[in-house]
């Protein structure tokens, strides 16, 4: 059983602060482009959200993992997919690896105001000639004595524009691709960053994303997460995490979709009779309801062996592969019902449809995990059979 009954009260207070702080804004804030991180994280931090599984040492709360995935599954109940995706930067993308491997020093630092709120994180990997595929990022971090000197560049950083730190994956050697990365903390007001522009995006538009230069960002070493030349590893770990988040944070979501779509199609009437009257309509409308439960099972299955402390690349490849998939198809299926309607920025339905497109795309393209699941089965060339993968 993932959830007991101590989920409850966590679930019904963050039910209760979605309802009353965030979902009455959503619609100022897509309008606005961007919404007020600090004041927000600060709020959830004070409930004790960004931290639940997260070290009590430095503020978290110390709970497994499946009350991270309940948060998440339940940001999916926000009007838009920004908000959740922001939030889900903060507590399963930018700092896993940080809380496990960080150092005393950098966790203080970086990680215990990040649990509180009082610092906003990114996470800083994708650049413009290197997003799915990360051995080949290009960002330098050159040792000189007790300092790293960074420059580079990273693109598509959500956060980017409010965010205190970059928790940045950087080349700190000239070894091998997989070998020579670390993970580095990187204060956003250090000299020589700089924020060149807030991205127009076609969805997510109240989370904002930005392209962030670095020239000469000079960083003590003790800012590294973990061992050096292990950045990789550390990130493809928190990879896992990040998208097992994405497909706890689409359910809710989801649903919301369907049973908005399940009302207006209600009350919708053409040649004498409702939408929904329409058995492709219905039937539909049923399948991708199955979908969601089928996407679900398989999210809390991975949850549950990451808790055993199993190995789920296999599993959350999986979930973010179906999250990204069923993303497009749900919400396409949907905004067809909704007639011209659904071509309306007002409606609910053509928000999800493009926010739910970067599923596809962000924490790996589907084109990745296919492939990451293709050499797990043997099925690529010079992989053999499944069992020597």
């Amino acid at each position: 059983m993932l959830f007991t009954a101590d989920h409850d009260e966590p679930r019904r207070i963050l039910q209760k602060f979605i309802a009353a702080e965030i979902n009455p804004h959503v619609d100022e804030w897509e309008e606005a482009g961007i919404f007020p991180a600090h004041e927000l994280f600060k709020k959830l931090g004070s409930l004790g959200f960004l931290g639940l599984n997260k070290p009590v040492e430095y503020g978290g709360q110390g709970l497994d993992y499946s009350y991270a995935l309940m948060m998440a599954e339940e940001l999916g109940a926000i009007n838009c997919g920004a908000i959740p995706m922001a939030i889900g930067v903060q507590t399963d993308m930018a700092t896993p690896a940080l809380a496990r491997f960080g150092s005393d020093d950098v966790r203080k630092e970086f990680l215990a105001p990040a649990i509180s709120g009082d610092y906003v994180a990114c996470i800083g990997v994708s650049e413009p000639g290197a997003g799915s595929d990360v051995a080949s990022i290009k960002t330098q971090a050159r040792a000189d004595g007790d300092d790293y000197v960074i420059n580079g560049g990273k693109m598509w950083i959500t956060n980017g524009t409010q965010a205190d730190f970059i928790c940045l994956l950087a080349n700190t050697s000239d070894g091998p691709v997989h070998r020579n990365k670390s993970l580095i903390c990187v204060p956003m007001k250090s000299k020589g960053v700089q924020v060149a522009r807030k991205l127009d995006k076609m969805g997510m538009r109240s989370s904002d994303t930005a392209q962030i230069f670095f020239d000469n960002v000079r960083v003590p070493k003790r800012n590294r997460v973990g061992e050096e030349g292990q950045g990789f590893t550390y990130q493809m770990m928190q990879f896992q995490e990040e998208r097992l988040w994405a497909g706890a944070a689409c359910l809710k979501a989801h649903e919301s979709i369907i049973n908005a779509t399940i009302e207006y199609t209600r009350n919708r009437k053409a040649f004498g009779r409702s939408i929904l009257d329409n058995q492709v309509v219905h039937f539909k409308l049923a399948e991708m309801q199955t979908e969601v439960e089928l996407l679900r099972a398989l999210t809390y299955q991975a949850a549950e062996a990451m808790i055993a402390g199993e190995d789920v690349t296999r599993l959350a490849t999986m979930v973010k592969l179906k999250t990204g998939r069923l993303g497009r198809e749900l919400t396409d299926a949907c905004l067809q019902y909704w007639g011209g309607m659904g071509f309306m920025n007002e409606t609910p339905v053509s928000r999800a449809y493009r926010d739910s497109r970067l599923s596809s795309i962000g924490g790996g393209a589907d084109e990745v995990m296919l492939t990451i699941l293709c050499k797990m089965m043997g099925t690529l060339p010079g992989t053999g059979k499944a069992g020597n993968a």
